[in-house]
């Protein structure tokens, strides 16, 4: 994925994209569009849809309206009239699926949605070019300054205008912060006007990016857009451990994953008895002491039993027994119910293939034996 800012630097040596190919300069990026309308005729008498998307550096995308007579594809670099200023982003979607993206954004089509001016020259790309070549030395100036003055931010990132003359600065912050100071001093050291925007932690790490606990890279970074808040009843109605290590993310947050299966869990959940459910026994009470999902299976934990541990039952029986246990029925023994596993059943699906279960395979070291020679019997020279 090769861009013209980030392939090679001013000796001609490649150096890589620093952005891992979502810096905006590149054709396609990680939340792009797959145009399948593309190449299909519009019917008779319909126009062209007059709005394209445009992406900008991470992945920041907006909407735009072009001129009846100009024409756009797809990574076209295009000069957009900001007022004040201009700056260059790249053409991500044309056609009708813009009208349904701004639909699932929730983005009207009305007069604030601003013009493309024309495609961008080379002395325009040029100079975009250096803002994006600048703004990494511009973040740890930025950062130096912030500490000194004090001030309880966290900057995450600096993006400038595609003209230069205008830098936005990405922060996090805890509570409000009077940057009214620090503003003043950004500016007289850059030279440019200073935008100060305050994002969330999970607005971090989508910019930033990373590879998750899963091994693939970050659903905010690639194709989550709508940051919604997660509680921990996500992982309780999952039967997760309740372990902060294991279920925040790189943003410090919960993770967003906690609410994708949430709904077939909370479904699932209502054929199976309440946490709190009891069965009186002839032994004693049982409790419930946890819940197999994918299984069907509740366990029972027998009260004053000692040596006894969680006893399987399947979830249907489980239920006719707490129904019956309510209406006053005395259960003689679990037991009676649990589900009988079958080690040998186990044991010839299961193998040692070539002693890879070993730990300590590496640890033994090899003889250095020789074969002997049998070419000849033993007492005997050879001539």
């Amino acid at each position: 994925m090769g861009c013209n800012s980030c392939s090679k630097g001013s000796d001609g040596q490649p150096r890589g994209c620093k952005n891992n190919g979502r810096c905006g300069t590149c054709g396609t990026g990680s939340k792009s569009v797959f145009d399948w309308l593309e190449g299909i005729a519009l019917p008779d008498g319909v126009k062209a849809f007059d709005i394209v998307e445009v992406r900008f550096k991470n992945n920041r995308k907006g909407f735009f309206r072009r001129k009846s007579t100009d024409t756009y594809h797809v990574g076209d670099v295009i000069s957009l009239d900001l007022n004040p200023g201009i700056d260059l982003g790249v053409v991500s979607l044309t056609g009708e699926l813009v009208r349904s993206q701004m639909t699932s954004r929730k983005v009207r089509d009305d007069h604030e949605i601003k013009r493309i001016l024309h495609k961008s020259s080379e002395a325009e790309i040029e100079v975009w070019h250096q803002g994006r070549q600048r703004e990494d030395k511009t973040r740890v100036d930025a950062r130096a300054i912030i500490k000194r003055l004090n001030i309880p931010m966290k900057l995450s990132d600096v993006e400038f205008q595609g003209d230069m003359k205008k830098a936005t600065f990405y922060y996090i912050a805890d509570e409000r912060v009077d940057f009214r100071e620090l503003v003043r001093e950004l500016s007289t050291t850059f030279g440019v006007r200073i935008d100060m925007r305050q994002i969330g932690a999970r607005q971090e790490a989508a910019r930033v990016g990373g590879i998750g606990s899963c091994g693939r890279e970050l659903c905010c970074s690639t194709w989550l857009t709508d940051f919604r808040s997660v509680s921990t009843g996500a992982a309780r109605y999952q039967q997760l451990a309740l372990d902060p290590s294991k279920l925040a993310g790189q943003c410090g947050k919960l993770k967003c994953c906690l609410n994708f299966e949430l709904d077939q869990y909370v479904e699932a959940v209502k054929e199976f008895p309440s946490p709190h459910a009891k069965i009186q026994t002839s032994k004693g009470k049982a409790v419930v002491f946890k819940m197999d999902i994918f299984k069907r299976i509740v366990y029972f934990l027998q009260l004053g039993e000692s040596g006894g541990g969680p006893q399987p039952v399947p979830v249907e029986k489980a239920m006719e027994l707490i129904n019956a246990s309510n209406k006053g029925e005395k259960i003689h023994s679990l037991s009676d119910y649990v589900i009988q596993d079958a080690p040998e059943a186990i044991e010839e699906t299961y193998s040692n293939v070539v002693g890879q279960d070993d730990l300590n395979r590496f640890d033994n070291k090899k003889g250095n034996k020789r074969r002997p020679n049998r070419r000849f019997p033993k007492g005997k020279k050879r001539s």
